[in-house]
């Protein structure tokens, strides 16, 4: 299975009366297949899979499936707190027919680093789907460390790491454990360009949602090891991305939507809207000198 270069961790639009506006998330998805991204995760923490209802998460990743028919990996996010129920999200999501499942670090419980060995051995063992291990000790309050990985990657069914920590020394032990069977993907758009040149395979992208075609760019010259050319795409992408750190992850992505005409934007309780002063403004005009750029690589 080919998960590498540019892979947009996808919102999940609703409407204004708080359902799944499944017309925008097909937009979106056109959207994003025209801009080149290379593979698609639903239901991830940016799609803010733990608002779904099951029956929405089966209706959300059942649209992907039919409307991407094959021409890329669709990844289902299936990570929950408890080993069983992770299980039981990944096998429904290799029912309905996903590529692979992306599988967050357990989250409030704290697990020790033999309990996430566990946890991913159990999962893997069980789910029948090839699993992506997700690190974000951000959100997730633990830290899968390489060490453990190391000791997860030899299981068949586990074939790589989606790492949000983009610290010199962290790039360095991941890359070390890429193997062909194995990838490291980094998961920190601020960090992408750099663990990309350091042998991660591609990034799974929040900033993609609103300028695919701009984080391709990225994510082609960084895999290829191009530095200056890299240089250039991030320092281009910069000011979007300082934008969109204004707010808790996906509020302010959910922002961007209406410009692009990809929904409403709205994001779902305990989240709130981005509000309509300087934040907005900043992330509008970043997002508008980026998005009719054919590319940042010249």
């Amino acid at each position: 299975m080919n998960i590498r270069g540019s892979i947009c961790a996808l919102v999940t639009p609703f409407a204004a009366n708080g359902t799944l506006d499944l017309a925008a998330f097909g937009r979106l998805l056109e959207y994003q297949i025209a801009g080149g991204t290379q593979a698609l995760v639903v239901a991830g923490s940016t799609g803010e899979a733990h608002m779904l209802e099951p029956d929405e998460f089966d209706r959300l990743l059942s649209f992907a499936l039919e409307h991407v028919a094959g021409r890329m990996p669709v990844i289902a996010g299936t990570g929950e707190a408890g080993t069983a129920k992770t299980v039981a999200l990944t096998r429904r999501a290799q029912v309905l027919g996903a590529d692979a499942a992306l599988v967050v670090t357990p989250y409030y419980v704290r697990p020790t680093q033999e309990g996430l060995f566990r946890h991913f051995t159990a999962v893997a063992d069980a789910a029948g789907l090839p699993v992506l291990l997700y690190n974000v000790p951000g959100r997730t309050g633990c830290d899968l460390l390489p060490d453990t990985v190391a000791r997860l990657r030899d299981h068949p069914a586990i074939i790589g790491i989606k790492e949000a920590r983009s610290d010199r020394e962290r790039i360095s032990a991941l890359a070390e454990l890429v193997r062909r069977d194995f990838v490291y993907l980094c998961g920190d758009d601020d960090g992408a360009g750099a663990a990309m040149l350091a042998g991660a395979a591609g990034t799974i992208s929040v900033v993609a949602n609103l300028v695919p075609q701009a984080f391709r760019a990225l994510c082609d010259m960084a895999t290829g090891g191009d530095q200056a050319a890299t240089a250039r795409c991030q320092a281009a992408l910069e000011p979007l991305l300082r934008a969109l750190d204004c707010a808790p992850n996906p509020i302010a992505v959910k922002a961007g939507m209406p410009v692009l005409g990809l929904g409403l934007g709205l994001p779902r309780l305990p989240l709130v809207e981005l509000n309509d002063g300087p934040d907005r403004v900043r992330l509008h005009q970043a997002l508008s000198s980026l998005a009719s750029l054919a590319t940042v690589a010249g």
